[in-house]
């Protein structure tokens, strides 16, 4: 087993793994070619995640990283004949109900680029044109598509990770409800598996676990942490408008500054999209687990990392209680420390 890494990012969640590790930026051909080299079956998993619009430095690198890089990589395994190539695609790059956004989306449903979109969203719509181009070209290429991300082994973290750890270190005091199709971690993996074992050529298939709304995802975490909800919601005209205004700020004045509830994600939210994840059942014999089981292996995960530092915030539960699947509490003492 090979693991393309960029050279100075952080590479922890493989630091105990049994891997090879092989360093090259796939903006680069011919280094993406040479860690190709030798492999049978790519898994492209790599990209550039962002909610904001950011400035023209951003964009570009968000195009480079994404599409550029897809490109490189289809090149580079056609080029070593590495095989079937998974590549992980976005829900946001499918298309809904223009009367109904909330309507389960499916695998035929055309992105719909005539409202404003974030780059994030456009890019990974290019990321699927690129798939396509490769099986024009003979290539086998299968597209994995992800909804929203839940579950331990967050070592970025993600931007769900980070609202959890502000949620159990009291730092959220209100919330803008909406709700989204959310993946558990463990759910995406074995979409990848199955893609590379079972998927047809050109194809795509949707991987949800359970649609969550907000409010539904404070629940889960006042169940985890033993702590209150806050109850303060935030009317969503209003957290738009502040948004807008504090997105373009951020973006061009402070574009390292992480941001949480943008425009973009706040427009994500508001549609309410549900996934329909048929195809992926029938055809791959895919079966979702749940969101409240990831919501407890991401906290027992942040928890013993030291993320955790609210001494009101209570231990992750002990393993199978109250689940049917395992979830490992190592001691916070033991855990690698926290960013």
């Amino acid at each position: 087993m090979r693991v393309l890494l960029l050279q100075g990012s952080k590479n922890e969640a493989i630091e105990n793994l049994d891997v090879e590790r092989v360093y090259a930026d796939i903006r680069d051909l011919n280094a993406t070619r040479k860690a190709l080299e030798g492999c049978q079956g790519v898994y492209h998993c790599a990209a550039k995640v962002s909610t904001i619009d950011g400035n023209g430095a951003h964009r570009r690198e968000v195009f480079e990283c994404n599409v550029l890089g897809t490109r490189h990589v289809l090149q580079a395994a056609r080029d070593v004949d590495a095989g079937r190539v998974v590549v992980t695609g976005s829900f946001s790059a499918v298309g809904y109900d223009l009367d109904d956004p909330s309507a389960p989306s499916d695998e035929t449903m055309q992105f719909y680029p005539m409202e404003r979109t974030m780059p994030y969203e456009r890019s990974k719509v290019l990321v699927e044109h690129e798939c396509l181009r490769g099986v024009a070209l003979g290539q086998d290429v299968v597209i994995a598509t992800c909804c929203a991300v839940v579950g331990g082994a967050d070592y970025i973290p993600s931007r769900l990770g980070r609202t959890m750890c502000d949620y159990a270190n009291g730092k959220l005091r209100a919330f803008v409800d909406g709700g989204f199709a959310f993946v558990a971690a463990r759910d995406i993996v074995e979409g990848h598996l199955l893609c590379m074992e079972r998927g047809r050529t050109g194809e795509k298939y949707i991987f949800a676990s359970e649609y969550k709304t907000i409010s539904d995802i404070l629940d889960l975490y006042a169940e985890v942490t033993g702590l209150p909800r806050p109850n303060r919601r935030i009317p969503t005209p209003l957290m738009y408008v502040f948004s807008e205004v504090a997105s373009y700020y951020l973006s061009r004045f402070h574009p390292s500054f992480p941001q949480r509830f943008t425009p973009g994600a706040i427009r994500l939210l508001q549609k309410r999209r549900h996934a329909n994840i048929d195809k992926a059942k029938h055809e791959l014999g895919y079966q979702p687990t749940s969101i409240r089981e990831a919501v407890h292996e991401a906290y027992a995960f942040h928890y013993a990392r030291n993320s955790i530092l609210n001494p009101k915030a209570k231990r992750p539960r002990a393993k199978n209680e109250g689940t049917d699947s395992a979830i490992s509490v190592p001691s916070p003492e033991l855990a690698s420390p926290g960013d």
